[in-house]
């Protein structure tokens, strides 16, 4: 844990625009993406945020499809931190934070419509495809919903489809197509130190500071969702800030490591 001095020394440091790796506010760390790092999976990627480190995985299988959507593949995710990656995690059932984590880059993911889930029905109203999503955090140094986001978005990415016969059965030694895609979306995390918001916070920062608004934003600029965390707030001039502020970061980080699903 970070004591209450260093504390109050980061704080005043951001304040000047002071940060301890000598980082812009709005500066992110060194980005790296490794896919395929898993032979069972779909699809799959390791993300290297900084000294944070996250991992995600797709599988896949059949199922009915919910009520409400007789006509559309089914996402399932889920979040995991492992004890190895800080002292403050344990095993056990997942905690608020791990829950919290799954289901903002789900709804960011899903709310974008990044998967043509139309396209994952094989009978209407029966068997469709459904998705599982599985995050697991290696390293915490700090601004996990991003580095989850980016890993999630890049093992969707990654995933080819096993292959069925007539009697719907699974072939998953062959895959063939990829997810049917329609866009990419990735969050991006700011946070609030006073008046001033910085980006890709360490996990020190984070003790420091506790206000955040996670904006997710697709590569056409369109925001799919937003999740506030912290007990402080943000003025509307501030949000607007922010929003440009995610739309720019993403525009940044897909021209540098993805092909454009833009038609």
């Amino acid at each position: 844990m970070t004591a209450k001095l260093t504390k109050d020394y980061i704080v005043n440091q951001i304040k000047r625009n002071i940060r301890g790796d000598d980082r812009k506010l709005d500066e992110m760390r060194e980005v790296i993406i490794e896919r395929g790092v898993s032979a069972n999976a779909e699809g799959s990627a390791r993300v290297k945020l900084g000294k944070t480190e996250v991992i995600a995985g797709i599988k896949m299988d059949l199922a009915e499809p919910y009520p409400d959507s007789q006509d559309r593949g089914v996402l399932t995710s889920s979040a995991e931190f492992l004890p190895l990656a800080a002292p403050e995690f344990e095993a056990g059932r997942p905690g608020e934070v791990e829950v919290e984590l799954g289901r903002v880059v789900d709804r960011g993911i899903r709310e974008a419509e990044v998967i043509d889930f139309k396209k994952l029905c094989i009978v209407e109203g029966e068997k469709v495809w459904r998705v599982f999503m599985d995050i697991v955090v290696i390293n915490h140094d700090g601004n996990l919903m991003d580095a989850s986001g980016l890993a999630a978005m890049t093992a969707i990415l990654d995933a080819k489809m096993p292959t069925i016969d007539k009697d719907y059965k699974i072939d998953y030694n062959k895959r063939e197509k990829p997810l049917p895609l329609t866009t990419i979306a990735l969050p991006i995390t700011v946070m609030k130190c006073g008046n001033k918001l910085i980006i890709d916070t360490t996990a020190d920062e984070e003790e420091a500071i506790d206000t955040r608004l996670t904006v997710t934003t697709n590569e056409s600029g369109n925001i799919s969702s937003m999740q506030k965390g912290g007990p402080g707030g943000f003025t509307v001039e501030e949000v607007v800030e922010i929003c440009k502020i995610a739309g720019k970061k993403t525009d940044e980080l897909i021209k540098k490591h993805f092909k454009s699903k833009k038609k």
